[in-house]
């Protein structure tokens, strides 16, 4: 497979829905792995013409360059794009940039492309994907060109987008997940409900996180503990909220809602939550994927066997998935995530907004979390981005028989060995000592990449 940065840019009709037709028409041919922010940009060559929205995305291929190239003109065509002038107003326009490393000259094919260093609309959203790549001929990176170029004060983040709302460029790092429990009973100690402040504690708590390195913020209101109450869904908006919508205001991360309501993730999204984390993988709320499609939003989907002391949950689930006894424990999880990826799709979730996380602790003994974190390659096998979530989790406190608030170390050495059978993203409590071991290993087993 070959790594390939293209740009999208479109100034006629719904230029949101333009992109987002693009997107969902490139595969199979190309596999899209990231997608950056969308920005507004004033007309460039020729002016007497509406604004551009502009994107960039990562994707992979197995295509040639000049069969990427007739594949790209097929599709604008195939999505309504009809011959204009140059640098004249167009429904989309599909370009590669990138391609690999190599360097291409041809009659009708330049690659990277010939006025990358000039166009500050394509460089901005590449920078927020790719800051580090290095153009092969100029010898410089995006980031470095960028600088070079001059006043980017015409490319403008569109209404409504962040820099953190990309679908994150998976395989260049290990990308690490804060957990912001607002509630009084967290299994790991640090419950934020039971602070007199709890908006205040989980602020300090989210700038903290943030300072280490954390790059999602992941905000839950139920306890998923063995034994812990169940939460009405009022109780659960009132304690998650009004955290969202403080962290929203003052931290530059995307902000997950951990949840399995699709009430609470609508609310959580309209309040400026980015991603749903389902703990129950669809199965819980059949409007949860409508949710997500609706509003575009990465939904991690988990794997998940325990057994809710909730009784109307556990009505929903209907016995669905419960209990430790697997035929063949990978390839088990392996066909119930990809029944829930099949949820995902039917609703209107598209491929590159799927995330996978195995569900360590749940529903599974001390020797199947050991396996299955040993085995998480083939999890990432499936080709969705996997979360692990092995933080002060049961398994470790059983293997060095330590309470929650001494598994620091266990935590550190399932994050290492996850890192290296291929996780994308290390969802943990303790964001300060856990970004140092992340950064460590990615050192080592990520060493050749971006």
């Amino acid at each position: 497979m070959h790594t390939v940065y293209l740009a999208l840019g479109t100034n006629l009709g719904d230029r949101l829905a333009n992109l987002e037709a693009a997107q969902e028409a490139l595969p199979p041919q190309v596999q899209v792995t990231a997608v950056s922010p969308v920005y507004e940009t004033e007309p460039w060559g020729y002016t007497d013409q509406p604004a551009f929205l502009n994107q960039v995305l990562s994707a992979e291929t197995d295509l040639s360059p000049r069969d990427l190239l007739a594949y790209l003109k097929a599709l604008e065509k195939r999505l309504g794009r009809t011959e204009s002038f140059l640098y004249g107003p167009r429904l989309i326009d599909l370009d590669i940039l990138f391609y690999d490393d190599i360097s291409l000259t041809t009659p009708d094919l330049t690659i990277p492309h010939a006025h990358l260093a000039e166009r500050a609309f394509v460089l901005v959203p590449l920078a927020d994907l790719a800051p580090d790549l290095q153009h092969p001929g100029l010898r410089q990176t995006v980031r470095q060109l960028l600088a070079a170029g001059g006043d980017h004060s015409g490319v403008r983040l569109y209404p409504g987008e962040k820099a953190s709302d990309q679908v994150l460029p998976w395989g260049t790092r290990t990308f690490i997940m804060g957990v912001i429990n607002v509630t009084p009973d967290s299994f790991s100690g640090d419950g934020l409900a039971q602070q007199p402040d709890p908006v205040q504690a989980a602020l300090e708590q989210a700038r903290r996180f943030c300072a280490a390195g954390a790059d999602i913020l992941d905000v839950g209101g139920e306890s998923t503990r063995p034994g812990s109450r169940p939460v009405s869904l009022q109780e659960e908006m009132d304690r998650v909220l009004p955290v969202i919508k403080a962290l929203v205001a003052e931290v530059n991360a995307v902000i997950s809602i951990d949840t399995y309501k699709a009430q609470v993730a609508e609310e959580a999204l309209q309040s400026g939550a980015r991603w749903i984390n389902d703990v129950w993988s669809l199965h819980a709320d059949a409007e949860m994927a409508g949710v997500a499609a609706r509003w575009k939003a990465p939904l991690i989907l988990m794997h998940n066997r325990s057994r809710p002391e909730n009784a109307e949950l556990q009505a929903r689930l209907g016995g669905r998935y419960v209990g430790v006894h697997y035929d063949n424990l990978i390839e088990d999880i392996k066909r119930e995530l990809l029944e829930s990826v099949a949820l995902a799709r039917a609703a209107g979730v598209s491929n590159e907004r799927i995330i996978l996380d195995p569900g360590i602790g749940f529903g599974k003994t001390v020797d199947q979390n050991l396996e299955l974190i040993d085995r998480l390659g083939e999890i990432r096998s499936i080709g969705y981005p996997v979360l692990l979530g092995p933080s002060r989790k049961g398994f470790i406190g059983f293997t060095l028989n330590l309470p929650p608030e001494q598994r620091i170390e266990g935590t550190a050495a399932a994050a290492a060995v996850g890192i290296t059978r291929g996780a994308d993203i290390i969802r943990v409590h303790d964001v300060e000592f856990m970004v140092r071991v992340i950064r460590m290993t990615d050192a080592i087993v990520r060493r050749k990449m971006g």
